[in-house]
């Protein structure tokens, strides 16, 4: 399958919406899936929905600390595009050991990679099992570790010899002002804690609001370097190694 990157010239995107039809043509919709989660996302459902209607796939990480509003938004999104959003959890076992042993903050005295491995590492690498690539709703602006990014891209990550994994970035050259005029122009839902200074939404006790001075990647993770501003989903902006999921047994390379 020809990549999109090879298609065009390397120097200009294509639109969110040909990158979108080119993926669901080369996989299908039983082998690719949305990853769901805030404003960027909600706009790739809706491009998608206009393409395959109702049967668009999607998924999204329940980590067990999403903000109530983030729960009802889910929901909220599944009604008004009639489309099922298939729910990822960590591994019960797991989970329980390190707050057992670690507690329910470790994050803000040794990073968030141990909390963010087994809430959303693992079960994310359980679903891409399942696929053959996956869509994002990154953008380039977003942080320093995405400045490099491309429309599309092997996923060095999730990849294996044996299962190789391609991972859309339709949205790529877009900046929060394209993402928020689309959704405004097309009705599209939204999180309403974007309406609260809330301009980038992961998790409740790692995420907080920023005034409209600061970027909006201020408010996740605010304890750490920039540098380190990637939860493991995207961890190949910074680091294009495989993943490994970590606990007592594994310390990281």
């Amino acid at each position: 399958m020809a990549s999109i990157n090879k298609s065009r010239n390397d120097d200009l995107d294509i639109s969110p919406q040909d990158v979108i039809a080119d993926a669901f043509n080369r996989f299908g919709d039983n082998r690719i899936s949305i990853s769901f989660s805030g404003a960027e996302d909600v706009v790739l459902i809706e491009m998608a929905y206009q393409l395959v209607g109702n049967k668009v796939p999607a998924f999204s990480i329940d980590t067990g600390r999403l903000h109530p509003e983030t729960y009802r938004y889910i929901d909220r999104v599944r009604e008004h595009y009639g489309i099922s959003i298939d729910m990822l959890s960590p591994e019960p076992n797991t989970l329980e050991q390190l707050v057992r042993e670690k507690g329910l903050f470790s994050f803000y005295q040794d990073g968030h990679d141990e909390c963010c491995s087994i809430r959303k590492i693992q079960p994310l690498k359980k679903k891409l099992l399942h696929l053959n690539a996956w869509i994002t709703g990154q953008r380039r602006d977003q942080s320093a570790t995405r400045t490099g990014l491309q429309q599309e891209q092997q996923d060095g990550v999730f990849s294996t010899p044996d299962h190789p994994i391609t991972k859309f970035n339709p949205l790529a050259s877009w900046t929060s002002a394209d993402v928020w005029e689309y959704i405004q122009k097309n009705g599209v839902p939204y999180n309403p804690l974007h309406d609260h200074g809330f301009a980038s939404i992961g998790c409740e006790p790692c995420t907080r609001s920023v005034s409209r001075f600061q970027h909006e990647r201020h408010g996740r993770w605010w304890w750490e370097d920039e540098e380190n501003k990637e939860c493991g989903l995207h961890v190949q902006n910074v680091n294009p190694r495989p993943v490994r999921v970590l606990d007592k047994h594994t310390q990281p390379a």
